[in-house]
């Protein structure tokens, strides 16, 4: 046994040597997940090609070359490499309908033929791998999407529209609020196409859906009133089956920070435009909608954005159609002040290809087309300049709504 004066500097000299130890800083707290909920028609289900998203890189409207910098890996493809795949596919189109129409004879030149069409479907496929992997993938910005039949979960990145090859809103809203934001975030998309606020996605406290005439003398005439708000009870659903298992679908899930009900986003209304009942309504309804979605998950001021209609293109016509300004009167009621926003859609048509569809050029030119079109007008041409940009202002707007709730 050491002395009681040994064991009195051992003492000390042990204090002292702990003392000197650098104290590990604490680790900071976990921040809350934060969870924006997507959800509408065909255009938040996203029918735009990723072909036609290089052209983000070419763009001459201020601030679009800085979205690219969101989407693509910094110097990972060039404007050409769309160019480029896209002249290839021409080719091995024509060359595979001259084969299936017979043009082509004798064995020999058909066998000639098929080998050179092997050779250029091997340069679409590895040009095409190249502009897909040049997608940023995001690492804090997870989606889990029912887009129609298209269903997926994982870290934000092109793909998560109507099929593996197309984008909605979600891609530019989610990486312009991981820019914006620090928090973890969560998408959850719920979007079919061809649905209308007054009947598919009708909100609870919009009462009962009123049958035509017709359909109520019709067989169906149940049928159709059980089916009354069958898409606004299917996206809660989505979101109820997503919350009972966050960390599924976000890894940076902690369950003792929670989550949080950041936001909603709201694209729809195509469908509303072509009956005066629909139309007529849509204003109510989307007040009715905003708050049983409120209700629903229990944030009485829950932010909300709702992108304005704008398939018509231009001002003119936007402010003439019925659903866009209820769309907009819903969201300036003074019950909404501060915690709903109307965002304008139009401003971003790609009225570069709609020219070549009105006037025919876009049959004619497919490789000029592909490159800034994918599909119809009422798909917003199938533009991913668009829906980039659309998603940017919807995350902008989400923002500076959520600032004003912090003030």
């Amino acid at each position: 046994m050491l002395p009681r004066a040994m064991l009195f500097v051992a003492s000390a000299v042990m204090l002292s040597v702990l003392g000197s130890r650098p104290v590990e800083a604490a680790e900071p707290p976990k921040q809350k997940l934060q969870i924006y909920i997507m959800a509408g028609q065909s255009n938040m289900v996203g029918h735009a090609n990723y072909i036609t998203l290089p052209a983000l890189l070419t763009a001459e409207e201020p601030g679009v070359k800085q979205l690219a910098k969101l989407i693509f890996k910094d110097g990972a493809i060039a404007p050409a490499d769309a160019r480029d795949m896209l002249e290839i596919r021409v080719k091995r189109d024509a060359l595979d309908g001259d084969l299936r129409a017979k043009k082509i004879t004798g064995d020999d030149k058909v066998a000639g033929a098929q080998v050179e069409l092997k050779d250029l479907q091997a340069k679409v496929d590895a040009r095409a791998k190249k502009i897909k992997d040049a997608f940023v993938v995001s690492k804090r910005v997870y989606i889990t999407s029912i887009a129609d039949g298209h269903k997926r979960s994982g870290p934000l990145t092109m793909g998560y529209g109507a099929n593996p090859e197309k984008i909605g809103p979600e891609l530019g809203f989610g990486l312009s609020l991981e820019q914006k934001t620090d928090a973890p975030i969560l998408l959850i998309k719920a979007s079919w196409g061809g649905k209308s606020l007054h009947y598919d996605f009708r909100p609870p406290s919009a009462g009962p859906y009123e049958l035509s005439k017709a359909q109520a003398n019709g067989k169906d005439a149940q049928k159709i009133k059980d089916n009354a708000g069958l898409n606004y009870r299917m996206m809660n659903e989505a979101v109820r089956d997503v919350l009972k298992d966050l960390k599924t679908h976000h890894p940076e899930y902690d369950a003792a920070a929670g989550y949080e009900i950041a936001g909603f986003v709201w694209f729809q209304g195509f469908n509303d435009q072509f009956d005066p009942a629909f139309h007529g309504n849509y204003k109510t309804n989307m007040i009715a909608f905003v708050k049983d979605v409120r209700s629903e998950y229990q944030v009485p001021t829950l932010p909300f954005v709702i992108g304005v209609l704008g398939t018509s293109a231009t001002k003119e016509a936007v402010d003439k159609n019925p659903v866009s300004l209820g769309q907009r009167a819903a969201a300036a009621a003074p019950e909404f002040k501060d915690n709903v926003a109307s965002v304008e859609s139009y401003p971003f048509f790609a009225l570069d290809a709609l020219k070549m569809w009105t006037d025919g050029t876009w049959s004619k030119q497919p490789v000029e087309f592909s490159q800034i079109g994918s599909d119809r007008p009422y798909h917003y041409m199938g533009s991913g300049k668009f829906f980039v940009r659309l998603g940017d202002a919807l995350a902008t707007a989400m923002v500076d709504l959520r600032n004003k709730q912090k003030r």
